[in-house]
């Protein structure tokens, strides 16, 4: 069965996009912790982060990191978290967020939703971010 993360890639379901290219995408949560939350997902639907191949599982990884950097600007953070929690969807993915304090993680500061003009701010912040240090969201 498709998974909600295929849906987006493939754009059958809305996604808020700052990153794609041909082993993974990158898109807000629209559940996010904090602003700026960020899911990158392989595009390959794979569950558990530690069935990818290795490959796959690097390039998450690297795509991750830079997307930490652009937070760290983007929305000013002392710390960028990553989550690899793996039990809401069944296709690997990891949430990179900005953070101030270690409380910053909990699930349970997720916003129950957030409205589409929001989550478009917040993309344009990291595209923004992306562009001054060099960065494409085709990266």
């Amino acid at each position: 069965m498709t998974t909600v993360f295929t849906k987006i890639i493939n754009g059958e379901i809305p996604g808020t996009f700052v990153h794609r290219d041909e082993h993974c995408v990158a898109f807000l949560s629209i559940n996010p912790i904090a602003p700026g939350h960020l899911l990158v997902v392989p595009r390959v639907e794979i569950d558990e982060w530690t069935d990818l191949p290795s490959d796959i599982a690097s390039h998450v990884m690297k795509v991750s990191h830079q997307l930490g950097q652009v937070l760290k600007t983007s929305h000013q953070c002392l710390r960028v978290g990553l989550i690899i929690a793996g039990y809401e969807i069944n296709h690997c993915h990891i949430h990179v967020i900005p953070t101030h304090t270690m409380a910053d993680l909990d699930f349970k500061n997720a916003a129950a939703s957030i409205s589409r003009e929001e989550l478009e701010d917040q993309a344009n912040r990291i595209r923004n971010a992306m562009e001054a240090g060099g960065l494409s969201p085709s990266e």
